[in-house]
């Protein structure tokens, strides 16, 4: 138990320069505390005591600002940097060397039973304010830029970003056509353009049926 808390420790100092000593860290890093946490609620959720564990959990999101469930399976060597309003799903599972920074969520899109969360590989960056819903897998070595929303697999040696998430870079050369947001549809310019084209059928129709009126009335005369 302390190697791995020592563990946890030296990775805080690996992945964050502001972090000046262990006492510092121990005693102020949110993201640690809400990693200890996690670990003694998942002890009690593997042995059924689901109720014991998501107090725990609760808990741990009062004073944290991160929700962990208690049934989300976490690698070695997680850092959440910051960390505020981090939520991580119960089916979801989390690599090794993984960082995620605040407003992440790692969450489903429904009701459905079962697996419905994501996996995480190795070596993961997902950046602030992302959203990876559902249930697939992302890669070893991704980076997921910030506000990305992914709902569907990535693989692995990736560089994702926008909404929806798009592959930029994969094995490190640049994918340059599913970053063109030009050719991306809005939905609301073409509902606009769709309206434009009933009015403009409307005032076609208008037109022919006042001209036939108009004839109409001449042919009477």
């Amino acid at each position: 138990m302390f190697r791995q808390m020592k563990s946890d420790i030296d990775t805080v100092f690996d992945n964050d320069p502001a972090a000046r000593n262990k006492f510092e860290v121990i005693f102020t890093y949110s993201g640690l505390h809400a990693i200890w946490a996690h670990r003694v609620a998942h002890w009690f959720y593997k042995r059924r005591f689901c109720t014991v564990a998501r107090i725990i959990s609760q808990v741990s999101r009062f004073f944290t600002g991160i929700e962990i469930h208690p049934g989300a399976k976490i690698g070695q060597r997680l850092f959440i940097d910051h960390g505020m309003g981090v939520v991580i799903g119960e089916t979801c599972e989390i690599g090794d060397n993984v960082l995620i920074y605040q407003g992440v969520t790692l969450g489903g899109t429904g009701k459905e039973k079962g697996k419905r969360h994501p996996t995480i590989g190795n070596n993961v960056v997902i950046g602030s304010g992302s959203k990876v819903l559902g249930s697939f897998s992302i890669g070893d070595n991704v980076n997921i830029g910030s506000n990305a929303v992914v709902l569907r697999e990535v693989p692995s040696n990736s560089t994702v970003v926008g909404n929806p998430g798009r592959i930029v870079k994969q094995n490190g050369e640049r994918v340059v056509d599913r970053l063109d947001h030009t050719k991306c549809p809005d939905p609301i310019i073409e509902m606009l353009r769709d309206m434009q084209r009933q009015i403009d059928d409307l005032k076609t129709e208008l037109k022919q049926v006042q001209s036939e009126q108009i004839s109409g009335e001449g042919q009477e005369e």
